[in-house]
């Protein structure tokens, strides 16, 4: 029998991303496992200095729980005049519990006096597959991704969650949150590292499959 693969998140945003990523996979979010199993899964605490000990903890954490290989990503926005941040504080900015539409007011108020030209960012993500009752072990698959971009001084755009309506892709002339899911799932830092790991997440379950 084919064992599922969670992924380690109710973010139903990057829920849809992923399963495009990965067609023919069984992928389960962390409220579908609990359910199908029957068994209770613990918000991961996220208290890793750095996007990959982040994955990595809730890959192993959501692995350990449902005793099923899990797939689990880190990711955030990088802002180069405010020293990177806000970082692996990018969900909670503005706050623990803090919205979408709060991180971004924060964020632009950050960025109030800087000129259009200074304010180049990047959305980073890293993923992290772990089976920790399975052949992986104590090992880990990572990968990581990087799109670049530039921050608005407005929202533009309804799709997308996060800072997607604040950053633009030059090249494309649109924000985040004005792509459509294809092309964000082609460009995006999530895709990216999904491109990166795909082929080794997809070897190592056809291997424990036996298929």
């Amino acid at each position: 029998m084919t064992r599922p693969l969670v992924f380690a998140t109710r973010n139903k945003g990057k829920l849809v991303e992923l399963r495009q990523l990965l067609p023919g996979v069984d992928v389960l979010s962390v409220d579908e496992a609990a359910q199908r199993l029957g068994v209770e899964i613990p918000d991961v605490i996220e208290d890793a200095d750095t996007f990959v000990g982040n994955a990595i903890k809730k890959a192993r954490e959501v692995s350990r729980a449902t005793n099923l290989p899990a797939l689990a990503d880190d990711s955030g926005l990088e802002v180069d005049a405010l020293g990177g941040a806000p970082g692996v504080y990018s969900a909670r900015y503005a706050g623990e519990g803090a919205g979408d539409a709060a991180n971004n007011t924060k964020l632009l108020a950050a960025l109030a006096n800087v000129p259009a030209d200074k304010r180049t960012a990047r959305f980073r993500a890293v993923l992290a597959f772990a089976d920790v009752m399975g052949p992986l072990g104590t090992e880990n698959l990572t990968a990581d991704g990087v799109c670049e971009g530039i921050l608005l001084d407005a929202p533009r755009g309804t799709g997308g969650f996060g800072y997607d309506p604040l950053f633009l892709v030059p090249e494309l002339g649109q924000t985040f949150a004005e792509l459509g899911v294809g092309t964000k799932g082609d460009l995006s830092h999530r895709a990216k590292a999904m491109r990166a790991i795909k082929p080794r997440v997809l070897a190592y379950l056809q291997q424990a499959n036996g298929q």
